[in-house]
């Protein structure tokens, strides 16, 4: 029987006259595209982005508590070196790494009561005294890499001092909070989809809101599974026709 690989946290669906991308982040942000078979998101993530071709507009998708530091900045890096306007949804919630993420994009749109939560990386690890050092030096410069990117997107609404004072925190934000820091461009109408986490990040997080931790853990209806399924089989459809067009 041939193995089956799960849903990746990521998909991008490419506008059949090839204008415009629909970019969807929606659950962990993982190192690995599909553990079954170790392909680094990133990569895979490039290769779907590449295939969407010479897009004018993407549309980026987001709901995650967050995940992987590196294989977030580095996709956050390519949506900020695209020539393509990125606009980010907040679908519900845009977590740690995610909130860093949407950072990328030249508008950030988030319902009234969608969230956005900020803190200080951490990671686990072992070892001597001096592995340890460096652990520490290590999350130092991660601090100060995602650090600059809020700054970026605040300009003016917002200093490192509170910044890090937000991040020492652990941070959660309501859409209209993110718009006062500069942090969110527009705040629109409530979503119906509703901001939720699972046990993982509950026990990790210290500062979960009560909402959060009065939710049970998400799981995928089927008629969500049926849309990002959809949802992927009209992507490939688009880019075939694209490519018997190109």
């Amino acid at each position: 029987m041939t193995k089956q690989k799960k849903n990746s946290f990521f998909d991008i669906k490419a506008s059949v006259d090839g204008k415009s991308a629909d970019v969807f982040i929606y659950g962990e942000i993982t190192q690995w595209a599909w553990e079954e078979f170790g392909e680094m998101s990133s990569i895979i993530f490039k290769e779907k982005l590449d295939e969407a071709g010479d897009v004018s507009t993407i549309k980026l998708y987001v709901n995650s508590p967050g995940g992987s530091v590196f294989e977030g900045l580095a996709i956050a890096n390519m949506l900020k070196r695209h020539k393509a306007y990125v606009i980010a949804h907040v679908e519900a919630l845009a977590a740690s790494i995610a909130g860093v993420l949407i950072m990328a994009a030249d508008e950030i749109r988030m319902p009234s009561n969608a969230m956005l939560m900020v803190h200080n990386a951490w990671t686990w690890a072992s070892g001597n005294a001096e592995e340890l050092r460096k652990a520490a030096d290590d999350l130092e410069r991660i601090n100060q890499s995602t650090m600059q990117m809020y700054l970026d997107k605040a300009g003016d609404k917002l200093n490192e001092s509170k910044l890090k004072e937000l991040l020492d925190g652990e941070t959660w934000l309501s859409a209209d909070e993110a718009l006062s820091y500069g942090l969110c461009d527009v705040v629109e109408v409530a979503n119906k989809m509703v901001a939720s986490i699972d046990e993982k990040y509950k026990q990790q997080y210290t500062n979960l809101p009560k909402q959060l931790k009065e939710l049970a853990p998400h799981i995928i209806s089927a008629e969500e599974k049926a849309l990002r399924e959809s949802i992927l089989a009209d992507s490939k459809a688009n880019l075939t026709y694209l490519n018997t067009i190109l």
